[in-house]
């Protein structure tokens, strides 16, 4: 069960790339569905989340949106996906999440500058280089900060990725033949434990999730791990009724078979300290 994770760069043609693997392998694609999980769970608009990631929310906008919310609901959908297979993912940090996981090629698409900017003209039927050239320069900030926000990485470093691709030198079918080429190997086998490795990182990512989506736990930040359907819960909360809430949220997520609490509870007279003369 195949699953391919793409970096999204505007006019990069990933896009082109991945319906084209998808039509060779016979697999769906995951992207702008993205957008719509995300919004539904949060309950907001899907233009609201669509500005937000391009950079073209407004100021407002942009200090009430909750974006660990975002990030917490798009790695679900990625995840959940991913754990099902035969599937090509573009863009939403689908490459920093999946690289961990043995099967799963992770690749940058790639394009020089100029090259973006006369695909955007054309894809806009305008003569107007500047704009195309600010569009650009927007989606390119919005990824980058978004990477380095949400996993930490630097969005462009090549050692994020197993393969890097110029579509300036390559056509798009060269670099479908590539990536299938790159499944093929050894090294990108699916195994019985890589399955079980992505299926737990689903599984985590899915009550991650319900622990945001409840009051009583939509602060709780914890590691959780699972396997199997058993989920371990570690990290430190602030009272002992969010030790309870979280491993009772945890509980009931389906597919959760038993959890393993070793949630400590912050000591209050660490969070209040008395004064001393």
């Amino acid at each position: 069960m195949p699953v391919i994770a793409l970096t999204q760069g505007m006019g990069s043609l990933a896009q082109d790339i991945a319906e084209q693997l998808a039509r060779e392998l016979n697999l769906s694609t995951l992207q702008h569905e993205v957008a719509e999980h995300v919004a539904s769970r949060m309950h907001v608009s899907k233009s609201l989340i669509s500005r937000l990631r391009a950079g073209k929310a407004g100021t407002i906008e942009r200090l009430t949106t909750d974006r660990a919310a975002i990030a917490v609901y798009s790695a679900e959908e990625v995840l959940d996906t991913a754990a099902r297979g035969n599937v090509v993912l573009r863009g939403w940090g689908a490459t920093a999440l999946l690289r961990t996981v043995p099967h799963v090629p992770c690749i940058r698409i790639m394009r020089p500058f100029d090259k973006r900017v006369e695909w955007l003209m054309a894809e806009l039927d305008t003569d107007d280089r500047e704009l195309a050239e600010n569009e650009i320069r927007r989606s390119d900030h919005a990824n980058a900060a978004r990477m380095h926000e949400q996993f930490g990485v630097n969005w462009g470093d090549p050692v994020l990725f197993d393969m890097v691709l110029n579509t300036d030198r390559l056509s798009v079918d060269t670099c479908v033949q590539q990536i299938k080429a790159l499944l093929s190997r050894p090294e990108f086998a699916e195994s019985e434990q890589s399955r079980a490795m992505l299926q737990g990182m689903a599984q985590s990512a899915r009550v991650r999730a319900a622990l945001r989506d409840h009051d009583s736990t939509k602060d709780v930040d914890v590691v959780i791990e699972s396997a199997a359907g058993a989920v371990t819960l570690r990290g430190i909360v602030m009272s002992p009724e969010d030790r309870i809430a979280a491993a009772e949220v945890a509980a009931a997520v389906p597919g959760v078979v038993g959890i393993d609490n070793q949630l400590r509870v912050m000591a209050k007279s660490r969070l209040f300290p008395s004064a001393k003369n």
